[in-house]
């Protein structure tokens, strides 16, 4: 993938990963909420989103189902390397400065680095 998606194509990213496959009124109905798009402007984003590559879609009747082409971990990536240069130590650092973090989401992050340190190392057992 090479088109970063937008704000708002992330919105809707959002959504459909959530889906995993959406009409146009579905994704509007969990959008409309919360971000007040009008129906006719999800499906124009869609069909843009569609042309770029974020999604691709499918008839269904009458009805134009539409799925994600990217994953969440394709976009995080991406977004890792545009913003921070791929530089995990440095988001990481912001994310902790930036945002109220309790005591349990500390718990929580160091965890997952534990999980993710146990991974890495079964990987290289089985690489030996």
């Amino acid at each position: 993938m090479d088109n970063n998606p937008t704000e708002r194509e992330t919105e809707i990213l959002k959504v459909l990963w959530e889906l995993e496959e959406g009409s146009v009124r579905a994704v509007h109905e969990k959008l409309e909420s919360i971000s007040g798009l009008h129906f006719n402007t999800v499906q124009t984003q869609l069909r843009i989103m569609d042309e770029k590559g974020l999604v691709s879609h499918r008839r269904d009747g009458r009805t134009f189902l539409y799925r994600p082409l990217c994953t969440r971990e394709q976009v995080s990536s991406q977004f890792l390397h545009r913003v921070y240069d791929g530089a995990v130590n440095e988001l990481v650092l912001n994310m902790l400065n930036s945002e109220k973090l309790s005591e349990r989401d500390l718990r929580d992050l160091e965890s997952l680095i534990a999980e993710a340190r146990e991974q890495k190392a079964s990987r290289r057992k089985r690489g030996n």
